[in-house]
């Protein structure tokens, strides 16, 4: 079935996301408030993705409805943004995978961050880290798994076999995905970024199911 992934097109998903939770709206594109942007986002025929998609269409909508209102839209996601992932006085919602690691970790770097290291550097990928992010951040998983796809769809010879990515997914983001959703969801119920880690977790499931057996 490998022929079958669309993995330029999931590499692209990813990367929309994995930037989207390493900067506030203010300091990237602002498309994620744009209803004809969800429209257009590819479900991969798949009903839990869709799902997924139109609740971020719907935030979109109502985005739009404010904004006609006078509010800045762009300015409540930033500060959404803030209040889950940055603090003060500590992240609502930690976006490092040590966080769900175990229960009660309070201390964001641990066996996922090496291990997310040294993926990243057999990968020949480096992390930016102007704001001091832990390799285990799930924005730098999704941008790493992009850059895998990325790989797979031009015929990288370096690229990795599809099983392989689908071993990363469920070892990694797949893994604590609906745990972060859900503690967005607890800070900022039917905000911008419950519905938006909702579209990661349902595309990841559904890469991971596609994918060839090892």
């Amino acid at each position: 079935m490998a022929e079958e992934i669309p993995w330029k097109t999931l590499s692209e998903a990813y990367a929309f996301v994995g930037n989207s939770l390493l900067k506030p709206m203010t300091m990237t594109s602002n498309v994620g408030l744009d209803p004809a942007f969800w429209e257009a986002f590819p479900t991969f025929d798949d009903e839990g993705v869709a799902a997924a998609v139109d609740a971020c269409a719907r935030y979109a909508e109502q985005a739009a409805q404010r904004a006609s209102e006078g509010e800045d839209e762009v300015q409540r996601t930033a500060v959404e943004y803030t209040r889950l992932f940055v603090g003060p006085p500590s992240p609502a919602a930690a976006p490092w995978e040590t966080m769900y690691r175990g229960e009660d970790v309070t201390v964001g770097f641990g066996q996922a961050t090496f291990e997310m290291r040294a993926l990243l550097r057999e990968a020949g990928l480096e992390v930016r880290n102007e704001n001091n992010q832990y390799e285990d951040h799930m924005g730098i998983e999704l941008l790493y798994l992009s850059a895998l796809c990325g790989r797979v769809a031009e015929g990288d010879e370096a690229a990795p076999a599809p099983e392989a990515v689908a071993a990363f997914i469920e070892a990694h983001p797949l893994a604590w995905a609906e745990a972060f959703r859900l503690r967005i969801a607890e800070s900022a119920p039917v905000g911008y970024f419950d519905a938006l880690v909702g579209v990661a977790r349902a595309v990841l499931a559904w890469h991971a199911a596609a994918a060839p057996s090892s």
